[in-house]
């Protein structure tokens, strides 16, 4: 029997992205999908119904795309929603399950099995699936897009007939997916680039993109964890890994900051006096701000100035791109549905790495052991 994919309009409010595009619906239905579109779930990206009707989508109610055997969405569905929910079914989506372990529990209580997009492990097998990097991707060409219109300086050096103007100073705080895209786009718009991570690991990638890896007088050996992310530091690590990087952050014209540690507040990097420090006009985008910000000064989802330093703390860059980065997520989506498909439809093996990973509910209860125990730190 077929497997039913429903893809719902989002419900988070600023969500423009949709779960599958037109493209990538058509390849499920050549795999033997049904995919079934509320009407009007593309809009905001740019993706008509028609685009899904000519791929082989039946468009339909809410309701039609909520009762699917599987249902994609970006971010989840509201509470009103879980009534329709096929018990025994699936929903995906980017959950934050690490952060808001709650709504993981609100959703597992509608009986479907509950699959966050963000907890597909990194391994070579699960790359295609890998949603989390490739969010990352877009956050990271995005903020420095949102620097550039914010600085009131050209990027680029440029030699006119009216002088010589210098190109700017851009460092990014963290060289992970998002951090390295930051400084392969800072680059091509002319910036001189520089990057500081805690792994020393990240300098090869940091040059790679033709950047300069800062080094700081700190031990970091242990600074990575086995899923490749940055582990926090020791409080006297932090504070003096804070007062190192006050010097470099000084002599910058823009700072992207991306550090992030899944489930935990956001490292601090930037304090009030180190923005003090910089030069009027300087700008900060702080891409941990859903997290607190890796600037003390950062409010969630504004732009402040202090002392003539814009500081901009962004809550959903991926968003402000929409149709790529829902063809990009898509894609994501499609291979995970794809690497369970079977003549029986759509079946998961709980032995399976992936499966253990990014699972965090079902059977009407939470699984996930790190979901878990975040919800055991809240009670």
């Amino acid at each position: 029997m077929p497997v039913s994919v429903g893809v719902p309009n989002e419900v988070t409010q600023g969500e423009r992205r949709v779960a599958l595009t037109p493209d990538v619906a058509a390849r499920l239905i050549k795999k033997g999908c049904q995919i079934v579109v509320e009407r009007g779930a593309g809009l905001a990206a740019s993706f008509v119904d028609a685009a899904y009707q000519a791929t082989g989508c039946t468009l339909g109610d809410r309701s039609a795309a909520l009762s699917a055997d599987v249902v994609a969405t970006v971010g989840g569905v509201a509470d009103d929603d879980l009534a329709v929910l096929k018990s025994g079914g699936v929903l995906l989506g980017m959950l934050n399950p690490l952060d808001d372990p709650e709504t993981v529990e609100r959703l597992a209580s509608c009986g479907a099995m509950v699959i966050a997009m963000e907890m597909v492990p990194r391994i070579t097998r699960a790359q295609k699936m890998d949603a989390l990097s490739a969010m990352s991707t877009v956050a990271g060409y995005k903020a420095v897009l949102m620097a550039a219109d914010v600085l009131p300086k050209f990027f680029p050096l440029l030699t006119t007939a009216a002088g010589t103007v210098r190109p700017a100073k851009v460092l990014i705080l963290g060289a992970g997916v998002a951090g390295l895209q930051a400084l392969a786009t800072a680059r091509r718009l002319g910036g001189v680039t520089s990057a500081y991570d805690i792994r020393p690991a990240a300098r090869e990638q940091v040059e790679s993109v033709g950047a300069a890896f800062i080094e700081l007088e700190l031990d970091t050996a242990d600074s990575e964890d086995k899923g490749g992310y940055a582990k926090a530091l020791e409080e006297d690590k932090q504070k003096r890994q804070i007062e190192l990087l006050a010097e470099h952050i000084a002599q910058q014209d823009v700072v992207i900051t991306t550090a992030l540690i899944p489930g935990r507040p956001a490292p601090l990097l930037i304090t009030k006096e180190g923005v003090e420090g910089m030069r009027p006009g300087s700008v900060i985008v702080d891409l941990a701000a859903p997290n607190g910000g890796n600037c003390a000064l950062t409010q969630k989802g504004e732009t402040v100035s202090h002392n003539g330093v814009s500081i901009i703390g962004p809550m959903n860059l991926p968003a402000e791109m929409p149709l790529h980065a829902s063809q990009m997520y898509a894609r994501t989506v499609a291979a995970l549905i794809t690497e369970y498909l079977t003549e029986d439809g759509f079946a998961l093996n709980f032995d399976d790495e992936i499966v253990q990973g990014a699972v965090v509910a079902h059977g009407g209860e939470v699984t996930n052991e790190r979901v878990k125990g975040k919800l055991a730190e809240a009670a």
